[in-house]
């Protein structure tokens, strides 16, 4: 110790030797005292300590190469100094020089000096951040020099205020003293431009005080980025360490129940707040992370660096988000995505699972998009799991756009404002506004729409995208710095960030993203130029950044959310218990489960049936069906031949050709209607008491659908034409009840024509006298024109009974001709249409008058008419009608109870599962304030009962 004591006394003396001509004694006491207090009087509560390690990584700053603003020494080993290898003779030279400096100016400018030693001491730099440069050897210099004898072997201080130097140089000892401190770095550099003499001095102090604070920003930086990736490498550490662990627990997941995380569970809540209420009332103002934006903003891009995988949709310069997409991230094992309403799950580290969900997406959209629209408010839901994911849950809204192009909807752009401001009206939402900052802050649309909802920017998180091209292609980088600061929109916000979200390129992957992100923020003259903070900018800082600003709204939020649910569950249960005091609350979902047991048993019902009531219905609907076109189409043109051998030939050849077209088709149709009825009969039948009015719509939707979709079996037709046929070809009548059961059938349905020929030819002359007379009713001209041809026409039948069915030419001519001479000007086909109707009339009359003769004919008939002028071919031909009818309606019996009731049972199921899975038609079939209220309530119960657990939760997490 004494050894380098005396080789620092010899310093010292070199020292006094060389200076500027001062010589005598100098008392060594005041020099020590000053050397002291230099330091101390900044750091009095630091005597002779070592300094403290201090930290200088800024909140959310996760940057490798970053510029600081502020830069502050990254904290360092105790015992360690960078580029530490100069000899400590040198650096007690150095001090010992500053300290004789600071003694000349002291004791040269006497009282000056000492008025102006205030002046003097605010000049000296402060030393706090520096403390690290000095070594601990200089602090404890005192216990190696013994100063006491340095300052006897020194001239006194009044013999060298007579060599005192003027004041240029004190001023100017003082400016080297200035910039010894302000120029060089925390390394080697700042020791070597002090060790060159006058010559070096000289050129660093032509240095600009520009230069020398870049180089030492340079150099700070340089030490923090070592740091830096000490902690980015124990983060990385960290985050496979909790991979292991969830690993871990995750194959024990069969072995003990598994608990949900704390955001899944509360995106549960929200899943079932979006269902009870769609439009975001007041009801709901439980925080989410919304996220607006211009159309093409970045917006979707954003959430993938968040999300850290690329997976929704992208197009260049289209629409490619078309309705909500609700967002959960929650840290798992593995990375991979899943829908709320189905249990694949999608590998996001694969390509071909994140095409496959990339596709999966547009198609829901697509699906929720109606039929007319653009966009749709229909939400999405995806989860997200992966290891080092921030927990939040955040919704991509569709962009908003300022003009309506070809291909859109209309109301597109009100439909999109709509949408937004709904989501952004709730006040715990947070609003992550997205800015592309590659285009004109005046072209920017959503900054007024969300300074409306947010005026304040309490809750409003600003990010602007593209930072890249926009100081690429921006000429004054202040104005970059003006929109990120907030000064350029109207709105405000709670942080402003920077990020970049890729080169433009769909293929590129997130990790590459990354890169270039890091890459370009390390070279930006954004942060260079101390324009922005390292933690304003990567989407790494946005996303800690807003993961904690949603928590901290949802600890504020979630108490009062479940205190207001509670309120409303208790109106609710009065209401019900006020309105139906006896009745089970069955929200719609129950009650459709018991409408569909209801309709089932219906539908069962229908087999219960009896074979005689099935026949009976089907042989009188398909001969209303077929009856018009037998008497018409057959029966009339072959009997008014007048000739049996006519007639019969006749008859076989229109029902040859009637059964190949026509029959087996109709029958097929009454068949089906008849079930269609039977069916609607069971279905829409009052049950009594039991009956429930509020099922009947559901019911008459399910019977028309169930009915829509049944199809009779195609073979049906084919089988029939053969039995029908065959019916019809067979003449045989072989007891007296058939022959009499024909004649009856017969006559039933000449009479059911008789009587409709005379109610159209009353219509067609008008009431008669008595009518006129009783009911005061008069016939038109045209009915008199009619009353006057018929009377003409009935005239000429009872001169010939058995005139053919056509008026020949001079006949309607003697009509009209006759009718002329009473003043009755008629057409010839008026007089046709007259004919028609009456001669019908005279025949059916005649045909029924027959029937009566026949009842006695089934003895000539067994004899085949032989010596006898009564022949009853009609009445054979009404028994083929009747048998044909009824070996139908037994064929068609069959066909109903042995498959068709079977078919529309499985028919109507299906149609049940349609509909239960169909919320829009279970919504609008089961209506009414009953089904609401109950509705309401399960839905409060349930957000209650589980806002409770997440609380629980919540706390525990506390």
């Amino acid at each position: 110790e004494m050894t380098h004591g005396k080789c620092k006394l010899e310093v010292c003396q070199s020292l006094v030797k060389h200076s500027s001509g001062i010589k005598g004694n100098l008392p060594l006491q005041k020099l020590h005292l000053a050397s002291r207090n230099g330091y101390h009087s900044r750091h009095p509560t630091l005597k002779l300590q070592r300094p403290h390690l201090r930290t200088s990584f800024q909140q959310f700053s996760s940057l490798t190469n970053l510029p600081l603003r502020k830069l502050k020494l990254s904290p360092v080993k105790y015992g360690y100094q960078p580029h530490r290898n100069f000899w400590p003779a040198r650096l007690a030279a150095r001090l010992l020089k500053l300290r004789y400096l600071i003694l000349g100016s002291a004791v040269g400018g006497g009282y000056t000096a000492k008025k102006t030693f205030d002046e003097w001491k605010d000049m000296i730099p402060d030393l706090s951040d520096y403390k690290w440069i000095v070594p601990d050897i200089v602090w404890e210099i005192d216990e190696y020099i013994d100063f006491e004898k340095i300052r006897k072997a020194l001239p006194s201080s009044e013999d060298l205020a007579k060599f005192a130097p003027d004041m240029d140089k004190i001023v100017e000892s003082l400016s080297l003293l200035k910039d010894f401190f302000t120029t060089g770095s925390p390394g080697e550099t700042a020791f070597r431009a002090t060790d060159r003499g006058s010559e070096n001095d000289k050129h660093y102090r032509k240095v600009s005080d520009k230069e020398k604070i870049d180089q030492l920003q340079e150099e700070l930086l340089h030490t923090q980025l070592k740091y830096q990736r000490i902690l980015e490498r124990l983060e990385k550490e960290n985050k496979e360490l909790r991979k292991l662990v969830l690993q871990k627990d995750d194959k024990g997941i069969h072995h003990r129940k598994l608990k949900k995380s704390l955001i899944d569970m509360y995106s549960e809540v929200l899943d079932v707040l979006s269902d009870y209420d769609a439009s975001y009332n007041t009801q709901d103002h439980l925080p989410r992370v919304v996220v607006v934006g211009d159309q093409s903003a970045g917006k979707t891009s954003v959430l993938e660096m968040i999300a850290q995988a690329r997976i929704f949709p992208r197009g260049s310069g289209e629409m490619m988000t078309r309705s909500p997409v609700k967002v959960t991230l929650s840290e798992g094992p593995h990375h991979v995505a899943l829908f709320k309403d189905s249990s694949r799950e999608f590998d996001l580290t694969k390509e071909e699972d994140l095409a496959a969900l990339r596709h999966e997406i547009e198609l829901r959209m697509r699906k929720n998009v109606k039929e007319g629209c653009t966009v749709s408010p229909e939400t999405i839901s995806l989860n997200v799991k992966g290891p080092g994911l921030q927990r939040m849950v955040l919704v991509d809204l569709p962009g908003v756009i300022n003009t309506v192009t070809s291909g859109m909807a209309p109301d597109t752009k009100e439909t999109i404002f709509s949408i937004s401001k709904a989501y952004m009206q709730n006040p715990n939402a947070i609003i992550l506004c997205i800015q592309d900052g590659s285009v004109d802050a005046e072209r920017s649309i959503v900054t007024d729409l969300v300074s409306q909802m947010d005026p304040h920017g309490r809750r409003t998180i600003f990010v602007l995208t593209k930072v890249d091209l926009a100081e690429k292609n921006v000429a004054s980088p202040s104005r970059i710095q003006q929109i990120i600061e907030g000064k350029l929109f109207p709105m405000k916000a709670l942080g402003y960030f920077a990020v970049v979200t890729g080169k433009g390129n769909s293929s590129e992957s997130i990790e590459a993203i990354k890169e270039y992100e890091e890459e370009f923020f390390q070279n930006s003259r954004l942060l260079k130029t101390s324009m922005l903070k390292a933690h304003q900018v990567t989407t790494r800082n946005l996303s800690l950044a807003v993961s904690d600003c949603f928590w901290k709204m949802v600890r504020e939020s979630v108490e009062q959310q479940a205190d207001s649910f509670k309120a409303t569950r208790f109106n609710l249960e009065t209401e019900w218990k006020n309105n139906y005091p006896r009745l089970r609350e069955l929200d719609r979902n129950e009650l459709f489960e018991k409408a569909k047991n209801e309709i089932l048993d219906e539908v069962i019902s229908l087999s219960q049936v009896t074979p005689k009531h099935w026949e009976e219905i089907l042989q009188q609907s398909l001969w209303e069906r077929v009856s018009t076109h037998v008497i018409e189409n057959i029966y009339l043109p072959a009997a008014q031949t007048m000739n049996s051998g006519t007639f019969n030939t006749t008859v076989d050849i229109k029902l040859k050709q009637w059964t190949d077209k026509q029959l087996p088709n109709k029958a097929v149709e009454v068949a089906w209607e008849t079930l269609q009825e039977e069916f609607s009969r069971f279905m829409t039948e009052p049950k009594g008491k039991e009956h429930d009015d509020i099922f009947d719509k559901l019911k008459e939707a399910v019977k028309e659908e169930s009915i829509k979709r049944h199809k009779w079996n195609d073979f049906a037709e084919d089988s029939l034409r053969v039995i029908q046929h065959n019916a019809l070809e067979d003449r045989s009548i072989s007891d007296k009840q058939q022959w009499d059961a024909a004649i009856y059938f017969m006559e039933e349905a000449l009479q059911a024509r008789l009587k409709d020929t005379e109610n159209a030819i009353e219509n067609m002359i008008g009431p008669d006298w008595k009518k006129r007379w009783l009911y005061w009713k008069n016939r038109t001209q045209e009915q008199c024109v009619h009353n006057e041809t018929k009377n003409e026409l009935e005239k000429m039948l009872k001169c010939n009974e058995e005139h053919p069915a056509y008026l020949a030419s001079d006949e309607i001519t003697t009509v009209r001709k006759n009718l002329e001479s009473r003043g009755v000007e008629v057409d010839p086909s008026l007089i046709k249409d007259t004919w028609h109707q009456v001669y019908r009339r005279h025949f059916l009359k005649t045909a029924l008058n027959h029937c009566n003769l026949c009842r006695r004919g089934f003895y000539y008939y067994q004899r085949h008419f032989v010596d006898s002028e009564l022949e009853c071919n009609d009445v054979v031909l009404f028994w083929r009608i009747q048998r044909m009818l009824a070996i139908t309606a037994n064929t068609l019996r069959q066909q109903l109870t042995n498959t068709e009731v079977r078919r529309l049972e499985k028919n109507v199921k299906e149609v049940l599962e349609d509909f239960a899975e169909d919320g829009e038609k279970k919504i609008k079939l089961l209506t009414g304030k009953r089904v609401q209220l109950a509705e309401d309530l399960k839905k409060v119960r349930e957000i209650q009962e589980k806002l409770d657990a997440f609380i629980e939760a919540l706390h525990q997490e506390k």
